[in-house]
């Protein structure tokens, strides 16, 4: 564990399962500890929400500067302005090919950034943000994308990881949900942690000067590359291992304490 003497100079922090639990807004103590830390450096959100889908976050936080990221490193947002900066789109087809011969049963979501998301079958009310329109499998291989969502339904997140095991997917980088029964794919080679460490080289920052917060796989990549990465207290096992620290569970306001022997 880092001493104390030691500030970062750049905060990253997943969303869902670490500010915030299920669908509740965050808690008083987690939303002060995030503006106090607000106040002394940057703090950025680096989510696998969309674009629309941070928007509440943001609101909720009153974060008004600095750099969002969102599609698991796919999408950057300036915050201020909400205006997106730049997408890392990629062809979607082979990998539409691939998931299909693992989870013929499956549902498959792309997003159209700042709009919501184009699908091939029906979702769960709630679960996609924005604009959700079905256009069938042909219409989504036609297009890249920055995020191709792989839903399960009436499946676990069990279940999905044992029919994942050994998935590969051409020109894409997979990771699983330990909530929700799906796969999500991105551009090989882009995730939280390279979005990261683009914005932390554009403020002439190394690893060493962030502090990086999540709780599922795909936070495991920017956990290790911050010089201090922490798991939130309910994560699997595989992301705290990859943390320099086990904070407390989300709803034990986990997040905040972290932040407050910092920032107060």
């Amino acid at each position: 564990m880092r001493a104390t003497s030691w500030r970062p100079r750049l905060v990253a922090l997943d969303i869902d399962g670490t500010i915030v639990h299920g669908r509740n807004p965050p808690t008083d103590r987690v939303r002060t500890a995030i503006a106090c830390a607000a106040e002394d450096t940057e703090v950025m959100l680096c989510t696998g929400r969309t674009v629309i889908g941070v928007a509440v976050a943001l609101d909720q936080l009153g974060l008004t500067s600095g750099t969002t990221i969102t599609s698991n490193g796919a999408v950057e947002l300036d915050t201020a302005t909400r205006e997106v900066r730049s997408v890392e789109r990629f062809d979607v087809r082979g990998a539409l090919d691939r998931l299909y011969d693992r989870f013929p049963d499956a549902r498959f979501a792309c997003e159209h950034v700042g709009v919501g998301q184009r699908t091939s079958g029906p979702f769960p009310d709630g679960v996609l943000a924005g604009n959700v329109v079905e256009v069938g499998m042909d219409a989504l291989r036609a297009e890249p994308s920055p995020k191709l969502i792989t839903f399960v339904p009436g499946s676990t997140p069990e279940d999905v990881a044992r029919r994942a095991d050994g998935l590969e997917l051409p020109g894409a980088t997979v990771t699983l949900d330990h909530e929700m029964p799906w796969v999500t794919a991105v551009a090989h080679g882009v995730s939280k942690a390279s979005a990261l460490a683009r914005v932390a080289a554009r403020r002439g920052l190394g690893p060493d000067d962030v502090l990086a917060v999540g709780d599922g796989d795909n936070d495991r990549e920017m956990l290790r590359w911050a010089g201090h990465g922490v798991a939130m207290g309910q994560a699997p096992a595989t992301v705290r291992a990859d943390a320099d620290e086990v904070a407390a569970r989300v709803d034990e306001d986990g997040l905040g304490r972290v932040l407050e022997r910092w920032f107060g």
